[in-house]
């Protein structure tokens, strides 16, 4: 079997999948807040208590903000800052007794809906993050894509593409640059864009149900938010063409963005037809911790059944 952990800000879910993809036991847990050590005994924790449970060893992948370094091994560009700096693969491993794989949660989600998700059977996938912050991962024939540097499919981070007078230079990101997709498409920056425009502070979620019951001024921002998005994937589309487009995150919600953004891509691809797929994501919030239970290849978990 294959055991997926899925280490949040908030919570760290465990999941138990069976060779077929089938769900055997999931538990989760709070994230500890206080130190690294704490969170290392709560992953171990977790992989022990579905063990006991089924009573069978697996392998074990984790999905966990950042990236492990390529040179030096530790963890980078995370906001749970405690890891950064950290061999998490290392540590796990040894309190283990086994090599762990650990990934990007943005990778893992793209290659959950990619395996046996919303984008099955597709060659090449993106998946994409639009909640509190953005990100996205490439999948290829059912392999995630890192890159020498670790950091392919970190979208979040680019400049908004092909951007108006009124866009540029954009707000300072927290990542210190201007401008970057995280601002314009994220769920607290698609508020921020509302605030500034009306004066009203309100989440992404109730100006979407506003925009729903017919203001105009929450409508008139999810138009705006539609072709930044447009503009932000056809971006991509020009450089990797994917098969399928899978969008998570909370913003992924808003059912509109499926048959409104493709329209709206095709006037910023560099091509004369469009035959990339918008989707939301099958697994929904279980596909980072799904993935992280598929970085590891079938004939590697039928070595740890027992």
């Amino acid at each position: 079997m294959r055991i997926g952990v899925d280490l949040g800000g908030t919570k760290i879910e465990a999941i138990a999948l069976s060779e077929q993809g089938e769900e055997l036991a999931r538990q989760r847990v709070p994230t500890p807040q206080s130190s690294y050590q704490d969170t290392l005994d709560a992953i171990t924790g977790l992989v022990a208590g579905i063990e006991t449970k089924l009573g069978c060893q697996g392998s074990v992948g984790v999905a966990a903000p950042g990236a492990i370094s390529p040179a030096s091994g530790l963890i980078k560009n995370a906001n749970s800052t405690r890891l950064i700096g950290h061999p998490l693969d290392r540590d796990l491993a040894n309190a283990l007794g086994r090599p762990v794989r650990t990934a990007n949660d943005a990778n893992c989600f793209a290659l959950s809906e990619a395996v046996d998700g919303a984008a099955a059977g597709a060659e090449s996938v993106f998946g994409v993050i639009i909640g509190t912050g953005t990100g996205g991962g490439l999948v290829v024939r059912g392999e995630v894509l890192t890159g020498p540097n670790a950091i392919a499919g970190e979208w979040g981070h680019n400049p908004m593409p092909w951007p108006r007078p009124e866009e540029w230079p954009g707000v300072r990101c927290y990542c210190g640059r201007m401008g970057c997709l995280e601002t314009f498409l994220s769920g607290p920056g698609f508020a921020r864009e509302f605030d500034e425009a009306t004066g009203q502070t309100l989440t992404a979620k109730e100006i979407v149900a506003l925009a729903d019951g017919g203001d105009a001024a929450a409508a008139a921002a999810l138009d705006r938010y539609e072709e930044r998005l447009a503009r932000a994937l056809a971006h991509v589309i020009n450089i990797f063409d994917p098969e399928v487009i899978v969008l998570g995150g909370g913003m992924s919600n808003i059912k509109r963005l499926y048959g409104n953004v493709p329209g709206l891509w095709g006037n910023f691809v560099f091509s004369d037809h469009m035959d990339t797929r918008l989707t939301p994501p099958r697994f929904g919030d279980s596909s980072g911790v799904r993935g992280a239970a598929w970085l590891w290849p079938a004939d590697h978990a039928r070595m740890n059944k027992a």
